[in-house]
């Protein structure tokens, strides 16, 4: 956003300046009306651009973003103070003042800065999709219209918290393997470009026939140290290009279905992304989000193209008068069991805290999942390892024997 400042008129006649953050000059004009303030001129200030020394560079290339736990502290603060009586914009400016994110700190300012022009909070939280999702100002926008907004920023402050634990969990599982498979990358690089070359070296000077398997790994050798320019080149070209079309839409919905397949990982992927779906449709529900509303906005939570078309499909199907068991079989996402608890909901009207039970029936499977994905992914690993040292064995001291028997037979 860019500052304007402005002189205008309040209706006493008494002449008022100041500066204003905002998108446009029809938006100061609009907040100013709010304020009871005739503005006389609006001008784009020039502080910005000329005090050079202030430029974020992380800022400026858009790599400055707003962390996770940075959102689950401001929503239990949030909690405390709205809990306790603090007005909305003195909460937010103290925590603007109080919080070590620049970038929390900035959008915070101008969230109190278009409090005080007469916005509401969530049309304010609106105004950043990049830090406030759209799930968040919708539960902060019925907690508003029902006068529990402290316990709208408490159920957003569980949900992240259980967000951030399963992100947490998969990491782990996820360091040794990839620990393992960085070191085999790297050993193969070493071996290719000082090993290999030494023992080719020395099987020319001696003029042995070569087997098979040393031949390839001769030149495998040969050719990586021959072409390893354009191999990396190849690498990041193909690396940026895949990750040019995983941005597009075709691309992003092939990948999205193609991970909930994948061996070992893929089911883990899938039952994450359901535990996320169910925990926060239950707390839409219980928020008083209907349930087509409800269905829109967790399909955005999910973070998973093939998900949501999935989820909107059910919509569609509410929509058209199908009950949310019919749309849940239709899916063809959830177990037998897990649709015995959505039917039991319908019929007691109870969904919002069955859908809570199937979230942690989720949870409680992709905890297993995790804790036994280290013991699966080891034999592969141990299988890929063996297979290195069974060529390495073939091709290099296959040679050194035959030459070894050739001179004790000589």
């Amino acid at each position: 956003m860019a500052v304007f400042t402005y002189i205008g008129r309040k209706a006493s006649g008494e002449q008022v300046k100041g500066s204003i953050e905002a998108t446009s000059t029809s938006a100061v004009a609009e907040q100013l009306s709010r304020q009871s303030i005739i503005p006389i001129t609006i001008e784009q200030g020039k502080e910005a651009i000329e005090s050079g020394g202030d430029v974020d560079i992380a800022e400026l290339l858009g790599l400055e973003k707003v962390s996770l736990d940075d959102i689950i502290v401001l929503c239990r603060q949030m909690h405390a103070l709205m809990r306790s009586g603090v007005p909305i914009l003195r909460s937010i400016n103290g925590l603007a003042e109080s919080t070590t994110s620049k970038k929390l700190k900035k959008v915070l300012t101008e969230v109190a800065s278009q409090l005080e022009g007469g916005y509401a909070l969530s049309s304010a939280l609106n105004q950043h999709p990049d830090v406030f999702s759209s799930l968040f100002i919708s539960i902060v926008h019925v907690g508003e219209n029902t006068g529990q907004l402290d316990g709208a920023f408490l159920k957003l402050a569980s949900y992240f918290e259980r967000e951030q634990e399963t992100r947490k969990r998969i990491k782990s599982a996820m360091r040794y393997p990839s620990f393992v498979i960085t070191a085999i990358v790297v050993a193969i690089v070493i071996l290719n470009i000082f090993v290999i070359p030494t023992f080719a070296d020395m099987f020319s000077r001696l003029g042995a026939d070569l087997p098979l398997a040393t031949r390839i790994l001769i030149n495998s050798s040969e050719f990586f140290l021959t072409y390893w320019p354009h191999m990396l080149v190849a690498t990041i070209g193909v690396f940026f290009g895949l990750r040019q079309y995983l941005r597009t839409e075709t691309g992003k919905f092939r990948w999205d279905k193609r991970k909930l397949k994948l061996p070992i990982v893929g089911s883990i992927i899938e039952r994450s992304i359901l535990s996320r779906f169910t925990h926060s449709f239950a707390i839409v529900l219980k928020a008083g989000v209907p349930m087509t509303s409800g269905l829109t906005l967790v399909s955005d939570a999910v973070d998973n193209d093939f998900m949501k078309d999935k989820i909107l499909k059910m919509r569609q199907g509410i929509e058209s008068g199908e009950s949310l068991l019919r749309t849940a079989i239709s899916s063809q996402l959830f177990t037998p069991l897990v649709l015995q608890m959505v039917a039991v909901g319908e019929e007691t009207g109870r969904v919002d805290e069955l859908l809570e039970e199937v979230g942690d029936y989720y949870e409680r499977e992709v905890d297993y999942d995790l804790s036994t994905l280290t013991a699966r992914i080891e034999p592969i690993l141990l299988v890929i390892v063996a297979a290195m040292v069974l060529v390495l064995a073939l091709g290099i001291f296959t040679p050194m024997w035959d030459m070894a028997s050739a001179f004790q037979g000589g």
